[in-house]
């Protein structure tokens, strides 16, 4: 677990370098480009993403309604009141961790602003049911009960998951659920915890470039994801500065 948390830490500060980097008139060619340049800096860290599955960026970036996997691209330019996830995968001395944050590019508008709000929300929420002796669907329940008095749609198709020695492993954890149900929680394991909302339909679709999620409806979508380990002391984010 140590391991991934220091690959994790890797993910935590360029985000937190990110958070100053991420304006109008950036490209998110440009962004993957520094993530990229960023992980390779610390010895034997490697960018986990690049060439996963065929992708071809070090980074997901994904701009308003992209729920996850946007293709990094020199022609795609952040402009005021954007809103951009950026997912990072860290492979560290065979280990990995996972990690994304939804940036607000600029000023935002309050509807924006508050998804955010509430998907960090949910996501926190989510990390805290994540102890032993409760199962994954504690997990998912957790993200609705925060969402339940909202107008937000939860993204059902996609799902956190296991991560260890691969990025995606067993179990899967998805954004909604039963308290009680599912696989339970152990000391030991390793959770992408990946809370997913949408300011309006939870039906999602893939473009023509086969990798780009977006909302059905087009309507924005927000995402945030940490590294957790489940141990006796409480959820442990491993991806964190």
């Amino acid at each position: 677990m140590d391991t991934i948390a220091l690959a994790g830490s890797i993910i935590a500060r360029c985000h937190a370098e990110l958070s100053e980097r991420i304006v109008p008139g950036v490209s998110t060619g440009e962004i993957d480009e520094f993530v990229e340049k960023f992980i390779v800096a610390h010895e034997r860290a490697i960018p986990a993403f690049k060439g996963l599955y065929g992708f071809p960026g070090s980074a997901c970036i994904s701009l308003n309604e992209e729920v996850v996997h946007g293709i990094p691209s020199t022609k795609r330019i952040l402009c005021e009141g954007d809103i951009v996830s950026v997912d990072i995968g860290v492979q560290l001395d065979g280990w990995y961790s996972d990690s994304a944050r939804t940036f607000s590019v600029g000023l935002i508008s309050e509807e924006a602003r508050a998804l955010l709000d509430v998907t960090s929300l949910a996501l926190a929420a989510a990390i805290k049911a994540t102890v032993p002796g409760n199962h994954v669907g504690d997990i998912g329940a957790a993200v609705v009960d925060i969402c339940e008095d909202t107008d937000y749609g939860i993204i059902r198709e996609l799902v956190g998951h296991g991560v260890g020695r691969e990025l995606h492993e067993e179990p899967q954890v998805p954004n909604h659920g039963l308290a009680g149900d599912g696989p339970l929680l152990q000391e030991g394991m390793v959770l992408a915890i990946e809370p997913m909302l949408s300011a309006g339909t939870p039906r999602i679709k893939t473009l023509d470039d086969g990798w780009t999620v977006i909302t059905a409806d087009r309507s924005l979508s927000a995402h945030f994801e940490h590294t957790v380990g489940i141990t006796p002391y409480g959820p442990r984010i491993l991806t964190s500065a």
